[in-house]
């Protein structure tokens, strides 16, 4: 007796490129969904999980979707109804596929939260052959918050998979010499389009509490090490580490971006230019808080130039640097 086989198909390698996320929209109930599952993941806020629903719920996704949605609508693609990030990451995917050029490879994108999940584009992978997975969390510098929680996701999906695909996983890349080699391109560029010399650029990352860095997460080492490369390859203007967006009371890694633009003019640093490299997609952070709040900051302390260097979004420099990343682990 002949069991009648279901077509399965085979023989292909699905590479899905991975970032934070995104709202679907600017609604507030858009935000709010996008919020409690980024602010329930316990490696973003290592609190104890009871007490940490009770505040979530009561408080902050009461009050919170409503700033929250003010700062997208800031920088919400209008035209074609998508945040910049998303816009990017997409951008990002297509462009990498075509740049590979291979019939086996299938080059895919998901978010960490929000849509599309990574659940989602795992198994749709798997659909179209992929019997080999490798996952680009576009993080240059590893954090648990970030790159962990992106394995995290991943490993649970795969649990819950009859038939698993071999897995993959490019960790992190903060001193590859493409990436450090694009970001000092990226500042280049940026300074032969303005009409003055900065007297300072400011790397601002994204910061984690600093207990965290206490517990042993190596983030701040490795954003101090992508500052250092960039400036051994860019020397002619001083380049300054600091940290952006921290959230609730606590102590984070500092010196904190905000404070920094507030205390430079007095210092005499008042034409500065500003690069984010731990982001790779321009994004609410960039665009809002850096871009808009940072500089209208900066001038009303007494600063006189303020520009942010674009990320590193869908450039040329970056997709080479996606292609090499993949091409070492085929």
């Amino acid at each position: 007796m002949t069991l009648d086989h279901p077509k399965v198909n085979y023989g292909k390698t699905g590479v899905l490129i991975v970032n934070l996320g995104t709202p679907d929209s600017t609604s507030w109930w858009d935000i709010r969904k996008y919020l409690k599952e980024f602010l329930s993941d316990r490696r973003v806020i290592e609190v104890n999980p009871l007490i940490w629903q009770v505040i979530l719920n009561l408080f902050i996704l009461t009050f919170r979707p409503s700033k929250t949605a003010r700062a997208y609508k800031k920088i919400w693609m209008k035209d074609i109804n998508m945040s910049p990030l998303r816009y990017f990451t997409e951008s990002q995917a297509k462009k990498l596929s075509k740049e590979i050029s291979n019939n086996n490879l299938v080059v895919d994108f998901a978010m960490r939260y929000g849509n599309p999940s990574i659940k989602r584009k795992i198994y749709a992978l798997q659909e179209r052959g992929c019997e080999n997975l490798i996952i680009l969390p576009l993080y240059p510098q590893y954090a648990a918050a970030t790159t962990a929680t992106v394995c995290d996701e991943v490993y649970r999906t795969l649990m819950k998979m009859r038939w698993q695909p071999n897995l993959k996983i490019i960790p992190h890349y903060e001193s590859e010499p493409l990436y450090i080699e694009a970001i000092k391109n990226s500042i280049v560029k940026k300074i032969n389009e303005i009409n003055w010399k900065p007297d300072l650029i400011v790397a601002s990352y994204h910061g984690i509490p600093k207990k965290y860095f206490d517990k042993g997460d190596p983030y701040h080492c490795y954003c101090h090490k992508t500052t250092r490369l960039i400036s051994e390859k860019y020397k002619d203007i001083e380049i300054k580490t600091t940290f952006q967006s921290r959230f609730g009371p606590q102590e984070w890694l500092q010196p904190y971006t905000d404070k920094t633009f507030e205390a430079l003019p007095k210092e005499n640093k008042k034409n500065i230019l500003v690069i984010c490299p731990g982001f790779s997609s321009d994004c609410v952070e960039t665009l809002e808080e850096i871009s808009i709040q940072g500089k209208e900051s900066f001038i009303n302390s007494g600063g006189e130039n303020f520009e942010m260097v674009p990320c590193l979004n869908d450039n040329e420099d970056h997709i080479a640097l996606f292609k090499n990343l993949v091409s070492k682990n085929l």
